[in-house]
């Protein structure tokens, strides 16, 4: 990722359309199953919380930044997008 900002555009994230974010907790541990490709991923409380605020309305990269450590966030993006559950979007 070339940096939350991108550049000049500003980068919104948001769930892939779809994703129904079908998961189940057990203390700070959560397990999601990807609707979209099968798959079922052990998450963090940080990741869970991410997804669900992105399922109410995508979130643009400085608005994220302002709640987030920067090096923090950018390798929960880059996990979250690996695994098919997020994209980004330039404004």
């Amino acid at each position: 990722m070339a940096g939350l900002a991108g550049g000049h555009a500003m980068l919104r994230w948001q769930l892939i359309p779809g994703q129904q974010l079908l998961h189940h907790s057990w203390q700070d541990e959560f397990v999601l199953f990807n609707n979209l490709s099968g798959d079922t991923h052990l998450l963090g409380a940080d990741a869970i919380g991410l997804l669900l605020d992105l399922r109410d309305s995508p979130v643009d990269s400085a608005e994220l930044a302002s709640v987030e450590d920067g090096a923090a966030l950018r390798e929960l993006l880059d996990s979250l997008t690996g695994l098919g559950l997020i994209e980004v979007r330039a404004c």
